[in-house]
């Protein structure tokens, strides 16, 4: 049935082997690497880490690789990279670009199926521009995934929490219209979405919708919760830099009905990865408190999974 796992972007001091370790220890069934290119950290909270070095994959460190997670009986969901290719400055666009199709490249050779990452997007021009640069750099990203018979995830993060984000957000592919303009350019099979349902709470609209209309798109699946609080939207409008009235929050501790959520998914027959992204504040405070998330998170989750 489904795979529960956890991104490890929350573990970002931790190597490849004590990443994997712990997903072994504490009955995940698959994990989703983050590939940042080493030496170049991004200051984003989250952002930056490294737990597979692709400029640095050969044969001996493919085996093992492969040979580390099959002995913890650990698969890997997808390598992620979350960067801004259709960044405004093009020279920073083409490493960003370069480096994607690195770790689609590096995926084939693993023998991993998908790779997560975001359209990026100039927050200061409209939806039409960007689109016509999305054409314009993802047409060939897609070829490459093609090739490799890798499948690109895109998650729907709108990228807007930060004042040098505004006011647009630095990811493209935030709605559902959108996507279908987007699907629309570049049809391929191959690119989709890594659907994260917690991006459309804070948007104010419908989570469970998307995973019926983009069952045939849904390559990989992040599971955040959010939660809005009234009396501050209220004051300060949808206008607003969303964490004023918003927080990212463990499953189970936001405005998720994940029981509506997991029952959509086995009505799709969804097989994929479904895994954790904890990216809650509350738990932050400590390496013990990063643990109690995961599994908090974990415990709560195992009653919709089996």
């Amino acid at each position: 049935m489904l795979q529960l796992g956890l991104v490890s972007a929350i573990l970002a001091d931790r190597s490849f082997e004590q990443v994997i370790d712990f997903i072994s220890e504490n009955q995940f069934k698959c994990v989703e690497l983050m590939c940042w290119p080493s030496g170049g950290a991004d200051t984003r909270r989250y952002a930056g880490v490294t737990h597979i070095d692709v400029d640095k994959l050969d044969d001996s460190q493919i085996a093992y690789i492969k040979n580390y997670t099959t002995s913890k009986n650990v698969s890997i969901s997808g390598l992620g990279y979350y960067p801004n290719p259709l960044d405004p400055n093009t020279e920073q666009a083409e490493v960003y670009i370069e480096h994607i199709k690195k770790i689609i490249r590096g995926a084939a050779q693993l023998g991993i199926p998908v790779m997560n990452t975001f359209i990026g997007r100039d927050p200061a021009k409209n939806i039409a521009y960007n689109l016509d640069k999305f054409k314009d750099v993802w047409v060939d990203i897609i070829k490459v995934a093609e090739q490799e018979n890798v499948k690109i995830g895109i998650e729907n993060c709108p990228m807007f929490f930060t004042n040098d984000e505004w006011p647009g957000g630095k990811n493209l592919a935030t709605t559902p219209a959108i996507w279908d303009k987007m699907f629309e350019i570049i049809p391929s099979s191959h690119f989709g979405l890594n659907y994260d349902p917690s991006h459309l709470v804070w948007q104010m609209m419908d989570y469970i919708r998307p995973i019926y209309d983009y069952k045939e798109r849904l390559h990989h699946i992040h599971l955040k919760d959010a939660k809005v609080y009234p009396e501050k939207l209220n004051r300060v409008g949808i206008m607003a830099n969303p964490l004023e009235y918003h927080s990212p929050k463990l499953p189970g501790l936001g405005d998720i009905h994940w029981g509506k959520f997991f029952s959509a998914l086995t009505d799709i027959r969804y097989r994929g990865p479904v895994v954790i992204e904890v990216e809650d504040k509350a738990f932050e405070g400590s390496a013990a408190d990063v643990e109690k998330a995961i599994l908090t998170a974990r415990n709560y989750l195992n009653q919709f999974l089996g």
